[in-house]
C-alpha cells in the first residue's frame, strides 16, 4: 500500500469566480494535511498566487511544469496556462469557464494516466462552461465517458449514502428513463461500490418510489406496480439485500434511512434535498461505478459569497478525506480478492480485541 505522503490527489481549481480557490487553499493551510497526501492542483501558480494573497493564505505552493516535477509533502500547481485570467469573484464568466475545464480536463488526463491516484473536484458553473469542445452537463457526465464503468452520483456524509437513478436531467423526463435494466445497473453498481469502497459485507439498500405514496397501489402512478417492484424481488431472490419502494417523505422524516447502508432515489431533487438537508457543509459527492475515484463537495460556486474570505472548507476537506479512504480501500479489496486467507485473518483480529 501507498504510504500516505505518497497519495496523489489531482484538483481540478472549478470557476475562478467562484468559491472553489478559496476553499482548495483554506483546505491545505493545515500542514498536517500534507501527511495524509501530496496534492497537484491543476491551475496556474501566478493566479493561485493572487488568490492566495486576497485570502491571506499560509498555503506555500510550488509552481510546476509539468507532472514528473511532483514534489511529495508540497503544494504542487501544475501550470496549465501560461496567460493571466482577469479574476471577479461572483460573476459568471464564459471565458474563466473555459479554463475552469482546462483545468479539469487535464486532471482527467493524468488521472486515466495514473499519475495522479485520486480527482476532486471544485465547484464549476454548468452554464459558462459548454462550448463546441465541452458539451456535457458537469463533471459526472464527462467521466463517464472518458473512464471505464457506469457513473452514478452517490453522496456521502458518515452512515448516510445516497446514490441517483437519474441526475441531472429535468424532472418530467425521469418517468422516460426509468426501466428496469437501468435500476439494476444502479442497484448493483451501489452494492459492488458499499462492498469494495466502504468494506461492507453484505450492503442493505433501500429504493425509494418515484410517485408520492409510491404510486398508493397504483392509484398514483403505475410505475412502483409495473418496473420497481419486480425489479426489486428479482434482484432480492439473487442475493441482493434491496428493499423498498418505499414512500420518499417518510422515509426520510421517520428516521427510517438509518436502517439502511445506502438509499437509492429516483431523481436529483428527491435524494439531495434531504440529504443535504441532513449533512450541509460536510457531505460529500463521490462518482461511484468508474474504475478511477473522484470526489466533490457538496455545493457549488456560491457566487454570493467569493472573494469574502468567508466560504466553509469543510465539505472539500471531506471530499479529499473521502477519496483517500476509498483509494485505500480499494487496493485492501484486491489484497483480500487475491488471497482470501486475509478475511479470516481480519476477523480473527476482530474476534480477539
Amino acid at each position: 500500500m501507498k504510504k500516505a505522503e505518497n497519495i496523489i490527489v489531482g484538483i481540478s481549481i472549478g470557476d475562478l469566480n467562484g468559491i472553489g480557490s478559496e476553499v482548495v487553499l483554506k483546505t491545505f493551510e493545515d500542514s498536517r494535511m500534507l501527511e495524509f497526501c501530496t496534492p497537484v492542483i491543476f491551475a496556474n501558480v501566478k493566479i493561485l498566487s493572487f488568490v492566495k494573497k486576497t485570502f491571506e493564505s499560509v498555503s506555500i505552493l510550488h509552481g510546476i511544469d509539468h507532472l514528473d516535477q511532483i514534489v511529495p509533502g508540497k503544494i504542487n500547481v501544475l501550470n496549465v496556462w501560461k496567460e493571466s485570467v482577469e479574476i471577479n469573484f461572483g460573476t459568471n464568466d464564459e471565458q474563466v469557464g473555459k479554463y475552469a475545464i482546462q483545468s479539469f480536463v487535464a486532471a482527467t488526463n493524468a488521472l486515466k494516466e495514473g499519475v495522479v491516484d485520486v480527482l476532486v473536484t471544485a465547484p464549476i458553473n454548468k452554464f459558462n462552461i459548454q462550448s463546441e469542445e465541452f458539451k456535457f452537463p458537469g463533471h459526472t457526465d464527462y467521466l463517464n465517458k472518458e473512464l471505464e464503468g457506469n457513473a452514478l452520483m452517490f453522496m456521502i456524509h458518515g452512515n448516510l449514502k445516497v446514490g441517483l437513478l437519474t441526475d441531472h436531467i429535468p424532472v418530467n423526463e425521469v418517468a422516460n428513463h426509468l426501466t428496469s435494466s437501468l435500476l439494476i445497473q444502479k442497484i448493483e453498481t451501489i452494492s459492488k461500490t458499499l462492498i469494495q469502497d466502504f468494506g461492507l459485507n453484505k450492503p442493505k439498500i433501500a429504493v425509494l418510489g418515484l410517485n408520492p405514496h409510491s404510486g398508493d397501489n397504483g392509484v398514483i402512478g403505475k410505475e412502483e406496480l409495473e418496473i420497481i417492484t419486480p425489479t426489486i424481488k428479482l434482484l432480492f431472490e439473487k442475493g441482493t439485500m434491496v428493499f423498498g419502494p418505499f414512500p420518499a417523505d417518510g422515509f426520510f422524516g421517520s428516521n427510517q434511512y438509518n436502517q439502511y447502508d445506502a438509499i437509492i432515489a429516483m431523481y436529483h431533487d428527491q435524494g439531495l434535498i434531504p440529504f443535504k438537508t441532513l449533512s450541509f457543509g460536510n457531505g460529500v459527492n463521490f462518482t461511484a461505478g468508474l474504475n478511477k475515484i473522484r470526489t466533490s463537495p457538496d455545493h457549488g460556486t456560491a457566487y454570493d459569497i467569493a472573494g469574502k474570505g468567508i466560504a466553509d472548507y469543510n465539505s472539500f476537506k471531506e471530499a479529499v478525506y473521502l477519496a483517500i479512504d476509498v483509494f485505500n480501500s480499494r487496493i485492501q479489496h484486491q489484497e483480500i480478492a487475491q488471497n482470501p486467507m486475509k478475511i479470516k485473518e481480519k476477523q480473527l483480529e476482530k474476534n480477539n480485541r
